[in-house]
């Protein structure tokens, strides 16, 4: 096999990432994106490694039954979305797939999966955005998203996994560039002002937040902006200049200027109310979360007695939705931000069972011990690296009776499983959820216990 050859293949399964996988005759291995299980298709291969190659598909010979019209114009380019071309049943069952084959495969564990806890909405379930401002090759301003694994920008003026609401948000910052002849950021020389567009949305309260990321202190013209801004969205809250001056993949810089409210919106969870900044940590499928947060509720046990550790708390979410139901939450995050928003949030909720250390997770624990204070149960909730043997080490001193673990990535959930088992903790129950609908992504729960002397 070579470059450019034309194969015929099977679709027989998808892997995690969204390419479908096709055996030749020969038993060669092609993964070929935006395919789905039981197409025949031509396939023109495109790179060829030892024993697996990657292809492109030439021509759909014959559909799968599972294969939809895609409703999104830019589907086969914006990187964000890799399912709109299948049924969102046949979606469930790829992820539900992959943290199974993550945790049996890597982890090593033997365990009860649960169904995947399906979203009831694919679509307009985002209540965040974060999108880039550039220059196409005849200098027009675009908008949008980046092709997969590239810092190409793709024009989109309204996705379908954001509320409409944005497109006006998206309208209204083009016609504010065409009139006023904005600079724009250009990452390859750092040079240019207007970097990003990030949006944020309260589901419940419909309070809208509209954010300008600049290379610099804010954009000429701002009051124009605002008045436009004001004008095309009544429910406006506020709107941000956020300085990043460095030359970096991160979005936000560390310094906010309010030009309009308050700098922050609100909104409810799980029957809690919430201030969201943009630097706040905030569930962008906010229905989801809940259900998210319901099942780790469920996992947690929690009969009014126990005291309960969330770490990686971040602003407080998940511990808080739980304080009503344990005797004393200790929440633990390293970001002081993100602490003092945990301890606004439960003041706000009129919450007094809870408090928050801002450390490291051995620091907390330390801290923790020297009071005598020992969790019944630990929540956590880390980012897509996961926790590390070290801190399963920790969490195995502090002997809690039940861990409730929420991941992003079910490859270092598995690892970290695995890491628990080895430290008399056995994984009794796994749910998959999904948060993301028609993205590669998917989030899992699960329920750890202390193994017991007389356990086999």
């Amino acid at each position: 096999m070579k470059k450019n050859d034309i194969v015929r293949l099977k679709i027989v399964s998808a892997t995690a990432e969204g390419s479908g996988v096709g055996k030749t005759e020969d038993n060669m291995t092609v993964f070929v994106p935006m395919t789905a299980v039981g197409d025949i298709i031509d396939a023109r291969i495109l790179k060829v490694k030892k024993t697996y190659a990657f292809g492109k598909t030439e021509k759909l010979i014959e559909p799968s039954k599972a294969r939809i019209t895609p409703e999104c114009p830019v589907f086969s380019k914006c990187g964000g979305c890799v399912w709109r071309h299948i049924g969102y049943e046949e979606e469930l069952i790829i992820k539900s797939q992959k943290v199974r084959d993550a945790v049996e495969r890597i982890g090593g564990i033997k365990t009860e999966f649960k169904p995947i806890i399906g979203s009831e909405r694919t679509d307009r379930y985002r209540n965040k955005a974060q999108l880039p401002v550039g220059r196409d090759k005849d200098g027009k301003a675009i908008i949008g998203f980046y092709a997969f694994h590239s810092h190409r920008i793709i024009d989109c003026g309204e996705c379908l996994l954001q509320p409409g609401i944005f497109g006006t948000v998206i309208d209204v910052t083009r016609d504010f560039i065409a009139q006023t002849g904005t600079d724009i950021y250009d990452e390859l020389t750092g040079k240019g002002r207007l970097r990003h567009l990030y949006i944020r949305l309260g589901e419940v309260t419909n309070e809208l937040m509209v954010c300008y990321v600049v290379n610099g202190n804010g954009l000429k013209h701002e009051d124009l902006l605002v008045k436009m801004l004001r004008e095309a969205l009544p429910t406006l809250k506020t709107v941000i200049f956020n300085s990043n001056r460095e030359k970096t993949n991160v979005i936000l810089g560390r310094k906010n200027r309010v030009a309009f409210g308050n700098g922050y919106i609100t909104d409810e969870l799980c029957g809690l109310k919430f201030k969201i900044s943009p630097f706040s940590f905030w569930q962008v499928n906010r229905g989801q979360a809940e259900r998210l947060y319901a099942k780790a509720r469920e996992y947690a046990g929690l009969s009014g007695g126990e005291v309960l550790l969330d770490l990686y708390c971040g602003t407080g979410t998940i511990g808080l939705t739980m304080a009503e139901n344990c005797r004393e939450l200790v929440g633990v995050e390293i970001i002081e931000d993100a602490v003092a928003d945990a301890k606004s949030n439960a003041e706000a909720n009129g919450i007094k069972n809870a408090r928050f250390i801002c450390a490291d997770a051995p620091s907390a624990a330390e801290q923790l011990r020297k009071e005598g204070t020992a969790p019944d149960v630990v929540v956590l909730d880390p980012p897509r690296k996961g926790c590390g043997e070290e801190l399963v080490k920790t969490i195995k001193k502090m002997g809690p009776k039940r861990v409730v673990y929420v991941s992003c990535d079910p490859a270092t959930l598995a690892r970290d499983l695995k890491y628990f088992a080895e430290n008399g903790y056995v994984t009794k129950e796994v749910t998959p959820c999904d948060m993301f609908p028609r993205t590669a992504h998917v989030e899992t729960v699960a329920l750890l216990t202390g193994k017991c002397p007389n356990d086999n």
